[in-house]
């Protein structure tokens, strides 16, 4: 497996100058909108990359976030799964300007058939640009198609939905799941990390482990989510350089900002899940530190790690939200 985000540093150069010739008014504008639909206020039954100036608005300004976040979510899956396993073929579906497709590429190395299916063609002509020159990228198939029931996919080792299913009308979001379900080995669902979104991935992971998948990650176990409903939501974050366009539409000096997801892979593969999931940001207190955990009996707990602990205080000083607990080989 590569390590993720090989590749962020290409896809931020090919995202420059997008945004050459549309005023600085117009960008906003069209962010802003777009804001609202990747928060899920407004699920639609229309595209909601419009034009050209749309889809240059989103890819600079959440195409480097989407794919921060899919590549931690497919790294987290990456680690469940036997040593050198590669998907043989991925199909991104809502895949716009193919942000997921590039996670996938910076995650394991290797050409292999990829296709990105979107309902908005200026997304798929835009992705297929900034795709041109990459080694895996350039030779996938960009293919308009309404996400919906009368999708159709062949045998796939990898189907992901990412920040698409907010878009979609309920029936059309269980539609979605149900056919990555009923074409590929192993699925994996990203949604913004809002309670919202949440849900989506809730009812997703539900869909699936119905369908016989096994969850691989985030959670170590495919029972019910612990999480009592609107009392909290399971999510992660994952840091983002801010591009000028960021500090342009939300201000602030900092030069990153941390994007919060919520996900779920499953899998027909033998995977071995997390021993434990850290679920908040540990506490890092004065000779211990406190640790919130999901656990593989389908129960959320408090475990403190303290100095006598030795080496395992020390990767609990080291630990980080979302990572799985106790880490590989301790």
């Amino acid at each position: 497996m590569n390590a993720p985000h090989t590749s962020v540093d290409s896809l931020r150069a090919v995202l420059d100058g997008l945004l050459d010739g549309m005023s600085s008014r117009q960008a906003a504008q069209s962010v802003e909108r777009l804001i609202g639909h990747y928060r899920g206020r407004t699920p639609t039954n229309a595209p909601v990359l419009r034009d050209r100036a749309d889809v240059a608005a989103y890819a600079a300004y959440r195409m480097p976030a989407t794919y921060e976040a899919v590549c931690s979510a497919l790294a987290a899956f990456a680690d469940t799964l036997p040593e050198g396993w590669a998907p043989e073929g991925h199909v991104d579906i809502g895949g716009g300007t193919g942000a997921a497709a590039w996670a996938v590429a910076a995650t394991w190395s290797g050409a292999r058939p990829v296709t990105v299916l979107d309902w908005s063609e200026p997304a798929l002509a835009l992705g297929r640009e900034i795709a041109a020159d990459h080694p895996v990228l350039s030779s996938a198939t960009w293919r308009r198609a309404r996400v919906g029931p009368a999708l159709t996919l062949p045998p796939v080792d990898l189907v992901t939905v990412s920040y698409v299913l907010g878009e979609l009308t309920e029936a059309d979001r269980a539609a979605a799941i149900d056919v990555a379900a009923g074409a590929a080995q192993s699925v994996v669902v990203i949604e913004p990390g809002t309670p919202e979104g949440y849900g989506r991935v809730i009812e997703a992971r539900r869909r699936l482990v119905d369908a016989g998948f096994r969850v691989a990650a985030p959670c170590p176990h495919s029972g019910a989510c612990p999480i009592v409903p609107g009392t909290d939501w399971c999510h992660f974050a994952a840091r983002v350089s801010r591009s000028s366009l960021h500090r342009q539409v939300k201000g602030g000096s900092l030069p990153y900002e941390d994007e919060k997801f919520s996900y779920v892979a499953a899998t027909r593969l033998p995977a071995t899940p997390a021993a434990s999931r850290v679920v908040r940001h540990p506490q890092i207190r004065k000779g211990q530190v406190l640790l919130d955990l999901c656990d593989p009996d389908g129960t959320l707990h408090k475990s403190t790690v303290t100095k006598r602990n030795g080496t395992l205080y020390r990767a609990a000083r080291d630990t980080r939200w979302g990572a799985p607990w106790p880490p590989p080989g301790e």
